[in-house]
């Protein structure tokens, strides 16, 4: 669905309020297969052999994000690299996509107010005999939830390593639904959470030094890639923009991700109604769909919403933007400002050590208060005013974002694995 909204203020720039995809049938493509199991890079040594892998997961393939997105690349480069993977997971016969690996479902129930996201309680009698028979050697946690925390202990009586890796801030979600006075208490049970488990896989050294910190537990980096082909300034579409009314010269500013509060809807809504007091007609280009889709929209005003979109069209969206807007204190890595970058956009993030960590501010974007819609404003003003230092910066951004590279970084996962379950284990 493509919805283009104007307010009364701003000059229309379609013909029609709203425009289905149907009117257009190439803008969205089909939901994408399986991610496919990754060759081994030539002449590379390392193997996963021997290695039998149970992963739990909250959302592994029912709502595509970044967690799930970077989970389905790790167990696909598992399969490849000679592992044993099982999947443990709720799953949504309605929502559910194709993932690589078996996936065992886990009894579970849609979240009231979140039904794309559901919630287990537990791991039944069915599943502890599955994981049995499966015999891992190693228990993987991905979200620190009750069931998760089942799994940790039937990993101590089965004598296995239980690895957790860390995707999200979920501390930080308190703040945005009411329950702000809860997160000394979140925190705590998080803290606790880790220091049950062998190893934390954290996506950055910051993240990595404060669980240390505070759970007593080692942690290893489990950075995030690019596909370099699929984000790529190479997808830019002149035709595309102006099918959307962009101009030639129009400076696209996009938000991309998940519209769900705590990724920063609110600010980012804000941050365009900032811009457009200074005099900038900025339009504003959505690519994404949640639950806060109906709300920013009223916000924003005239703006332009791809929807969930995947594959060639996703990759055509982001690249054919200018400028990224993301205000989300919550990220553990942020995947999407790093596909941006290599899409050649100029990102203008929170100022949090996630975000400090892939920018380099002034040389290949900007940081600004995430607390402040002016801060932000003043940091991309420049940007639609100059065009010499867009192209510069987004230059830096995509040559900052090809250090990334998934089969490395997968291939890091499989070493703190085999540290934990005895020798390098060599094809």
């Amino acid at each position: 669905m493509v919805v283009v909204a104007r307010p009364l203020p701003y000059l229309p720039r379609h013909a029609g309020a709203t425009r289905s995809v149907a009117e257009r049938d190439t803008m969205v493509s089909p939901t994408p297969s399986a991610p496919a199991a990754e060759a081994p890079a030539a002449g590379s040594a390392l193997s996963a052999a021997g290695l039998r892998v149970a992963l739990y997961s909250g959302n592994y393939n029912s709502v595509r994000d970044g967690a799930n997105k970077a989970l389905n690349r790790l167990v696909a480069h598992l399969l490849a690299r000679g592992a044993a993977v099982r999947v443990y997971a709720p799953v949504d016969p309605q929502r559910s996509f194709d993932a690589p690996g078996d996936v065992v479902g886990v009894p579970s129930v849609p979240i009231p107010t979140r039904s794309e996201y559901r919630v287990t309680w537990g791991l039944s009698r069915e599943v502890r005999d599955d994981i049995a028979a499966f015999r891992p050697n190693v228990m993987h946690v991905s979200v620190p939830d009750y069931t998760a925390r089942q799994a940790q202990s039937l990993a101590r009586k089965m004598g296995i390593p239980v690895v957790a890796s860390l995707h999200t801030l979920f501390e930080t979600y308190l703040d945005y639904y009411g329950f702000g006075f809860a997160r000394p208490w979140g925190e705590r049970y998080l803290a606790r959470f880790y220091s049950r488990c062998d190893l934390v896989l954290v996506p950055s050294g910051v993240l990595g030094e404060a669980i240390e910190r505070q759970s007593g537990v080692p942690t290893a980096i489990w950075s995030r890639g690019v596909d370099h082909t699929f984000f790529n300034p190479a997808h830019r579409d002149d035709a595309w923009r102006q099918a959307y009314g962009y101009g030639p010269d129009d400076v696209v500013i996009a938000y991309f991700g998940r519209l769900v509060l705590e990724k920063g809807t609110q600010i980012f809504a804000e941050i365009i109604a900032e811009l457009r007091r200074r005099g900038h007609q900025v339009v504003p280009l959505v690519i994404g769909e949640g639950p806060e889709r109906e709300r920013l929209a009223a916000a924003l005003g005239e703006s332009v919403f791809t929807g969930h979109v995947e594959l060639n069209e996703l990759s055509r969206a982001v690249a054919s933007a200018d400028v990224m807007v993301n205000p989300s204190v919550t990220e553990a890595f942020g995947n999407v400002i790093l596909e941006a970058m290599a899409a050649g956009l100029v990102v203008v993030g929170a100022d949090v050590p996630v975000f400090r960590a892939r920018i380099e501010p002034g040389v290949s974007g900007f940081v600004a208060d995430p607390t402040s819609a002016t801060d932000f404003a003043d940091k991309i003003e420049p940007l639609l005013t100059d065009p010499g230092l867009r192209a510069k910066l987004a230059t830096n951004a995509r040559v900052a974002a090809e250090r990334y590279d998934w089969p490395t970084i997968m291939d890091s996962v499989i070493d703190a694995y085999l540290a934990l379950v005895g020798p390098r284990i060599h094809g």
